[in-house]
């Protein structure tokens, strides 16, 4: 887990432009859900073409903060990452074709993402009533690459909490579009994992001037509501 904070500087800017380090001081259970992204193999297994080993160690905090929020009847959104590749085509030619060019690394990032391949990272509990649904872009919330916001507003939702790996990428990318969609948009900071500890902190600190809050698990506990 990352042992990081948001650096004074960054802080004194916050305050001084609104006040309180905080976009927000109090939560709705019913208006809020917990958004899981990409822990799943690709990205959390040893070795795995995406690995990201700090994912690993949120995992106790993501299972313990889904727990308690589902006490609150807050819903829990796991999101998965899956690309699908026919006649030699992706479905993301620029990701495939651009950031991942070198041709190994192409073809077992391909085989990971398959969609069929696709489950919640073994060691995170998902309970009954969680929904789990599947993106095709960093963003969950970019254009067609989920039903993400069709499910959200079904639920009533207004407020997520953005969790995953990794934080700087689709973490962020997810979060980043809530707000632009109107969604009060959080970065839960200790349940969301990066390559290091430098990219999870720029990652939060340009989110909190300008896109969203950043809170940890128990900070977000602290502010919901029960009802």
């Amino acid at each position: 887990m990352h042992k990081v904070s948001i650096r004074p500087h960054i802080v004194e800017r916050v305050v001084a432009r609104r006040g309180d380090l905080h976009w927000f001081t109090r939560l709705e259970a019913a208006k809020t859900a917990l958004l899981v992204i990409d822990m799943q193999n690709t990205f959390c297994m040893p070795g795995a073409p995406g690995e990201v080993p700090a994912a690993r160690a949120i995992v106790p905090n993501i299972n313990r903060f889904a727990a308690a929020l589902r006490e609150r009847g807050v819903p829990v959104v796991w999101i998965l990452h899956a690309n699908t590749v026919q006649n030699g085509h992706s479905d993301w030619e620029v990701f495939f074709g651009h950031v991942v060019r070198n041709a190994d690394v192409r073809r077992r990032m391909a085989e990971s993402l398959a969609p069929a391949r696709q489950a919640v990272w073994k060691e995170l509990e998902v309970a009954p009533g969680d929904v789990t649904l599947v993106k095709n872009r960093y963003s969950a919330l970019a254009h067609g690459a989920s039903t993400l916001e069709r499910v959200l507003r079904n639920l009533g939702v207004d407020t997520v909490l953005v969790a995953g790996t990794k934080t700087n990428v689709c973490c962020d990318s997810t979060a980043r579009d809530a707000m632009m969609l109107d969604f009060k948009s959080i970065m839960v900071s200790d349940c969301c994992a990066a390559l290091s500890d430098e990219e999870h902190l720029a990652s939060l600190e340009i989110f909190i001037q300008q896109f969203g809050d950043v809170m940890t698990a128990d900070e977000v506990l602290e502010r919901l509501s029960k009802t």
